[in-house]
């Protein structure tokens, strides 16, 4: 699982009535993995167990979004988010994903649970992807990651402030 993956221009896609599912600790190496996560990801459930979640992470995506959900998870909120992720074969699909933190008996964050769904294929196509390539634009224009990172971040958050709304009154209108 090591090897470096080249991603494809194919989609994958699954069933609008599956759920994908999954559960990481709170370093985000995986805990438990649905048998849709495994057929849709190309990874059978024991490679999945132990693997960092960014396993299926896809080139394509912000890293600016995965600060915005690590920085809400912190928080203690959930996240609702679309992302774009890579099969084992560099394939890719889309999922519009709701992430929660997983708490113990005596209230304390133990992990975090993904339930993903199949997005609308609009709201990808005509707002994600531009507005994913933006971002990824600016990460890309800057030699320092962590330059570019705190670039797109604001970026985001800018989008967001310019809508007059909060992420979630925005992802929810879309």
């Amino acid at each position: 699982m090591a090897q470096k993956i080249v991603p494809t221009n194919r989609e994958v896609t699954f069933a609008p009535d599956e759920i994908i599912v999954s559960k990481t600790d709170l370093k985000g190496k995986i805990t438990y993995a649905n048998r849709t996560f495994s057929k849709v990801c190309g990874y059978s459930r024991a490679e999945l167990m132990g693997a960092p979640h960014s396993i299926i992470r896809h080139p394509d995506m912000p890293r600016a979004v995965f600060k915005l959900l690590w920085d809400r998870l912190a928080e203690e909120k959930e996240v609702f988010a679309y992302v774009k992720n890579m099969t084992r074969w560099g394939d890719y699909y889309w999922v519009f994903a709701h992430v929660t933190p997983s708490y113990d008996d005596q209230g304390r964050v133990v992990g975090y649970h993904s339930n993903r769904r199949v997005p609308e294929q609009r709201i990808v196509r005509d707002v994600m992807e531009p507005v994913y390539a933006g971002l990824l634009a600016t990460e890309a224009s800057y030699s320092s990651a962590k330059e570019g990172l705190k670039a797109s971040y604001a970026q985001l958050t800018d989008l967001v402030k310019s809508k007059a709304t909060s992420y979630d009154e925005l992802i929810f209108s879309l």
